[in-house]
């Protein structure tokens, strides 16, 4: 579960955004001041950074500054004001990722979160192969068998399960499952994801009803338990 660090003087705009967030799912914390903000940053654990520019004690390009001087690569999204164009222009210059121009709508700044974090992720090498329980799965041969016998899987079943297989223990919601299975720009309801979830559990559960490798996550959405705990 991605973790964000909000350093924003204004309450109202600090508050808004933590419970955005929180909604989507994500880990936030918040602070006020610039010196605070830092300090939280510096001590690390955080996947993105939203920085307001003007805050009291150190602004936001300073720290953005400090960060980027420590080698710190935390994604970082401006907050900056619409007449201040100039501040766009030195924050990417001082290494932050992207900006956003108050007022902005919160779908556009989750869509921003989003693809900050998706283009922070490390890059590890592609599975090939994979087993849990009786399952053997073959990811460069594209076979799947269960206690020996093969399991025919659809081209969507396979990505789905090749997702849940490379992020084990980690708590997948739906939008990121969409993002990373369908992809950007797909008009998909949850519960065609759902859907695609319930069959990948009828062809590799021993017992689809009480799932032990893709349980629920209530509210969020599914994990990998490749242990089956």
């Amino acid at each position: 579960m991605s973790k964000i660090l909000i350093v924003e003087d204004e309450q109202s705009i600090r508050m808004a955004l933590e419970d955005d967030l929180d909604l989507e799912g994500y880990v936030v914390d918040g602070e006020a001041d610039g010196v605070q903000g830092l300090e939280r940053a510096r001590a690390g654990g955080y996947d993105l950074i939203i920085l307001d520019i003007m805050l009291p004690g150190m602004d936001g390009f300073e720290i953005c500054k400090q960060l980027r001087a420590a080698g710190d690569t935390t994604p970082i999204l401006m907050l900056t004001a619409k007449s201040q164009e100039i501040d766009k222009v030195v924050g990417l210059e001082l290494g932050a990722d992207d900006y956003v121009t108050k007022p902005f709508s919160p779908r556009e700044l989750l869509a921003r979160v989003k693809a900050l974090l998706r283009r922070g992720k490390p890059i590890s090498p592609p599975l090939e192969r994979a087993s849990f329980g009786d399952v053997e799965v073959n990811f460069k041969g594209y076979t799947v068998t269960k206690g020996g016998q093969p399991v025919e899987l659809t081209a969507r079943e396979f990505s789905l399960l090749q997702l849940f297989v490379s992020r084990p223990d980690e708590v997948l919601r739906r939008d990121v499952i969409l993002s990373e299975v369908w992809g950007d720009g797909w008009d998909v309801f949850p519960r065609t994801i759902d859907t695609h979830v319930a069959h990948l559990r009828k062809k590799r559960e021993d017992d689809p009803a009480e799932p032990k490798h893709i349980p629920n996550v209530r509210g969020l959405g599914y994990k990998f338990a490749s242990d089956g705990s």
